[in-house]
C-alpha cells in the first residue's frame, strides 16, 4: 500500500478511536457475568488477594485460592464460603516453578479449566540496593515476575482453545516510576506491567479476541507489607476499596486500572518534565515508608 494512504488510514483510525472513546463515556457500560466462572487468585491469604476473593464470592464465582500461608488461605476460604461461594484451597509457594506446575495440574483435575487468572502474589523488601541479600533479590523476581509466566503458561492454553478467559496482573504505580529504596520491587513491577502489555499485544496479533487482559497499578495499599507508608500526594489506599475497583474493572474488561486514577499521569510527567522539575515533583509527593538503608546503619524513613 502507498505510504501516503497508510498514513491517511492511520490518522482516520486514530480520529475514529477518539470519537468512539468520547461516545463510550456517555453510554452505559455493560458488565459481564462471572457466575460459575473458575477464578484462581494467587496470594489469596492476605491483602488484595483476600479482598478480591470476597468480591468474586459475592458474584457467585468458583474460587481457587493459592497462598504459601495455609492458615491465611483457609481464613480467606472460610470468609468466602460464608458468602456462599464454592472454594478450593491450595498451599503453593509461587517462588517455585515446580510448586506452581504441580498445583496447576491439581486444579485442572479437581476443579476444571481456569477462566480468570489473577496473578496477585507478591513480596517486598524496602531496603537500599546494597542492603538487599542476594536471596531477597532472587526471590522477589521469582514471585513478582516469573510466577506470572508459569501460571499463565499453565492456564492460557485452555483459554486459547475456548477463546475465552481473563488474565489479571497485579502491578503497582512503582511499575511506571522509580522509587528510592524499592529498586528490586520497582524492577519487578516494571516487568509485570511489561508482561501485561506485551501479552495483550501478542493475543491481538494472534487474533484471539475472547481473552481479556487487566493490569492493576495502585499507590500504597494498607496490606501491612510496607511499614508506615505515607504520601502528601495520595492517601494510603484501603484494601477492600482497591479490590472493588479491580473487580469492577475486570467486569468491564478494562485494560489498565490506576488507583487513584490521576496516578496514571505520573509516568507521562516523568517523560515530559525536565530532570530538575522531576526531582521537585518527587519531593512534593512526599513519599515515605520504613526502609533499611545500609549507609545509615539504621532504619530510615524515605
Amino acid at each position: 500500500m502507498n505510504i501516503v494512504l497508510e498514513i491517511l488510514l492511520l490518522l482516520l483510525t486514530t480520529i475514529f478511536s477518539y470519537l468512539e472513546a468520547l461516545v463510550n463515556l456517555f453510554l452505559p457500560v455493560k458488565r459481564k457475568s462471572v457466575s460459575g466462572e473458575i477464578v484462581l487468585i494467587t496470594g489469596a491469604g492476605h491483602g488484595i488477594g483476600r479482598a478480591t476473593a470476597a468480591e468474586f464470592a459475592k458474584l457467585q464465582s468458583v474460587l481457587v485460592l493459592w497462598d504459601i500461608n495455609k492458615n491465611g488461605v483457609e481464613e480467606t476460604a472460610a470468609q468466602c464460603r460464608k458468602i456462599g461461594a464454592k472454594v478450593y484451597t491450595y498451599v503453593v509457594d509461587c517462588s517455585k516453578r515446580e510448586d506452581i506446575s504441580k498445583a496447576a495440574d491439581q486444579v485442572k483435575q479437581e476443579v476444571g479449566d481456569v477462566n480468570i487468572l489473577i496473578n496477585n502474589a507478591g513480596v517486598v523488601s524496602c531496603a537500599d540496593l546494597l542492603s538487599l541479600q542476594d536471596s531477597q533479590i532472587q526471590r522477589i523476581f521469582e514471585v513478582n515476575v516469573l510466577a506470572h509466566f508459569w501460571t499463565t503458561r499453565a492456564f492460557l492454553p485452555s483459554m486459547m482453545k475456548k477463546n475465552h478467559g481473563h488474565i489479571v496482573t497485579i502491578a503497582s504505580l512503582a511499575g511506571s516510576i522509580g522509587v528510592p529504596f524499592l529498586v528490586d520491587y520497582c524492577s519487578t513491577k516494571f516487568a509485570a506491567v511489561g508482561f501485561h502489555k506485551a501479552l495483550t499485544a501478542e493475543l491481538a496479533a494472534l487474533k484471539i479476541s475472547g481473552i481479556k487482559m487487566t493490569c492493576l497499578c495502585p499507590t500504597f495499599v494498607d496490606t501491612g507489607f510496607v511499614k508506615n507508608p505515607s504520601s502528601s500526594f495520595s492517601p494510603v489506599l484501603v484494601t477492600e476499596d482497591v479490590a472493588k475497583t479491580l473487580v469492577d474493572g475486570i467486569l468491564i474488561n478494562k485494560k489498565m486500572i490506576c488507583i487513584p486514577s490521576f496516578a496514571s499521569l505520573s509516568a507521562v510527567l516523568e517523560v515530559l518534565l525536565p530532570e530538575r522539575a522531576q526531582r521537585a515533583l518527587n519531593a512534593f509527593q512526599g513519599v515515605k515508608f520504613d526502609a533499611k538503608v545500609r549507609c545509615l546503619d539504621k532504619d530510615k524513613q524515605t
